[in-house]
Formats: C-alpha cells, sequence, structure tokens
C-alpha cells in the first residue's frame, strides 16, 4: 500500500515508522530539520517495545509524492491552514484519508479539500515526541488507532475500513475498526476538551484537578456539556461515556499533564481552537449553554499562538 504521512511528527511519524518497518510503501511529508533528519539518517523511534530506524520517502512538496493508498493526517490542528492545501496532489480515486487530528473538526475540514468519499475519522491514543529532528520517542506501550467511516450513515464498519485496519495491524498498530467513527472520536472529546483545558487553565497536572471536590464537580459538569452538544448535533455518544471518564481519572497517574499545558509552559502554541473552542462554536450552533467550556476558552485563547 502506498502511504503518505501527513504531519510526519510525533504521533504520524510513529504510526508512519512503523508502517514503512513492515514493508509499506511510505513517504514522509515534513519540513525544517526534521526533513532533513529523515533524508539524511533516516527515522528512528525509541521505545520500550524495541528501538529501530527506517529509511523511507521524505519530501515537502506532495506534488512530488502524487496519488497514495492512504494518506494518515496528523498535524497539529493549528497548523491544519497550512496542510490541508498538501492533500489535493496525493488523491486519487481510491484514496483514503484518515484524520487522526485532535477535536472532532478535522473530518469536515478534510472533506472540504479531499471530498466527503475520500475520508475516514479517528482519533489516536498514544505517548510519543519529537525528541530530536528524526527522533521520535514513545513512553509507554499505547499505539492504538480507533477509526471508521465519518460520514456513512449505515452504522457498519465496511470494506475499505477492514482492509486500512489489516494493513494497520500488520505494523503492530493496534488498529479497531468502528461501525460509527463519530460517536468514539467525540467520545474521546468529551475527556480531551475538559482536562486539556482545566489542567492548563490551573497550570496544573490532572491529580491536582480531580482531588479537590468543587474542581472535580466542575471538570464533571464540563464534560456533561461536552455530552450535551455532541446530543444535539445528533452523535450517538455512549451512555456510559460519563463513566468511563470517571474510571480513567481515578486510574490516571496524579502527574499527567496534558500536552495542551505542556505546550502552554514551553511557550509552544496550543491547540484551543480545536478543543475548547470547538465546544463553543458548536454549542452556540445548536443552541446548548457551555458556561464552562466557555470560560475555560476564553482563559486560554490569548495563548493560542504561543509566547
Amino acid at each position: 500500500m502506498r502511504i503518505a504521512i501527513v504531519g510526519s511528527g510525533a504521533v504520524g511519524g510513529y504510526f508512519g515508522a512503523r508502517l514503512a518497518r513492515a514493508g509499506e510503501d511510505v513517504t514522509f511529508v515534513a519540513r525544517g530539520a526534521h526533513l532533513q533528519a529523515i533524508r539524511d539518517h533516516g527515522l528512528a523511534i525509541r521505545s520500550p517495545l524495541g528501538d529501530f530506524t527506517v529509511r523511507a520517502g521524505a519530501e515537502e512538496d506532495t506534488v512530488r509524492v502524487g496519488p497514495v493508498d492512504l494518506v494518515l493526517f496528523a498535524v497539529k490542528t493549528y497548523d491544519s491552514a497550512t496542510a490541508l492545501p498538501l492533500l489535493p496532489p496525493l488523491i486519487g480515486p481510491g484514496t483514503l484519508v484518515l484524520t487522526l487530528q485532535n477535536g472532532v473538526e478535522s473530518p469536515d475540514q478534510v472533506a472540504e479539500v479531499a471530498g466527503r468519499a475520500h475520508v475516514l475519522g479517528g482519533t489516536a491514543y498514544i505517548a510519543t515526541a519529537i525528541t530530536a529532528p528524526g527522533l521520535v520517542t514513545q513512553t509507554g506501550t499505547h499505539r492504538r488507532i480507533v477509526f471508521g467511516e465519518w460520514f456513512d450513515e449505515a452504522g457498519r464498519v465496511t470494506a475499505r475500513v477492514t482492509q486500512v485496519a489489516e494493513t494497520l495491524a500488520a505494523a503492530d498498530i493496534q488498529a479497531e475498526a468502528v461501525p460509527d467513527a463519530r460517536a468514539r472520536v467525540w467520545e474521546k472529546f468529551m475527556f480531551l476538551a475538559p482536562v486539556a483545558g482545566f489542567c492548563a487553565a490551573a497550570r496544573r497536572p490532572s491529580g491536582a484537578i480531580w482531588r479537590d471536590p468543587f474542581a472535580r464537580a466542575q471538570f464533571l459538569e464540563a464534560v456533561r456539556e461536552v455530552d450535551r452538544v455532541a446530543r444535539a448535533a445528533g452523535v450517538r455518544v455512549p451512555p456510559d461515556a460519563e463513566e468511563k471518564i470517571v474510571a480513567y481519572m481515578d486510574a490516571l497517574p496524579p502527574e499527567m499533564r496534558p500536552s495542551m499545558l505542556i505546550d502552554l509552559e514551553a511557550g509552544k502554541r496550543i491547540e484551543v481552537e480545536a478543543l475548547q473552542g470547538a465546544v463553543v462554536r458548536r454549542g452556540q450552533a445548536h443552541g446548548v449553554p457551555t458556561p464552562i467550556l466557555s470560560t475555560l476558552y476564553a482563559a486560554l485563547k490569548t495563548h493560542a499562538a504561543g509566547a
């Protein structure tokens, strides 16, 4: 399978390296020092599962790549404006674009430039970081992608989703093909938007929020705000989603710091528009109040561009 990785950073680079190692024809789309390092030395993975380096194509201009079978779209959401125009040269009649960005807006944005028929929606569960140009370091062993059709209302795992899942699984990626990608992506979003917002606004790890009774109650109300927005939008969120979030927070190491907090403290750009901003905008569109997420959005919005 010919595969292009648009956003060959911590997430896209890791999954692309596993696919290349499994023998797939992978091209990394990157830029700057990271691109040059991949060209010169390959892309190195450091992981508790074992270290390895892959040599694969690396380009900045997708015209030089041409149509592929599968695109993994994994750029940070604040880079979408510059990354989306890279997609058209990669799209052929049967090309699939699997979005792995945070939030719930990516599939619609990708569909505007690639066409709805080409889009699959998904979310990644992995802890990785670029620790040097050409080097991705994984902490832990999770390497999971949950994905499926985004615009198909039939609620089924299609043949093309199954084929992608088999390709990912053959590369030792924990692939879960689901009949309703929107429900599963929104389920993660119900956790991610509140936890990132609370921790970043408080400049504190998750444990500090969870062990304070008032903060915990407000966090759970924020989860319900996202749930109400999802249901107003017609998304079939699992009825036990909040219970699973509570269990997950109970089990989290108290020192867990969401990437938004890490980026904020480092003076980097943050994904506030794709997380808290998306809840607020969609709440307004559906007439659903979101007072807690609106407050978090207001507190974090001025940090969107970094220091």
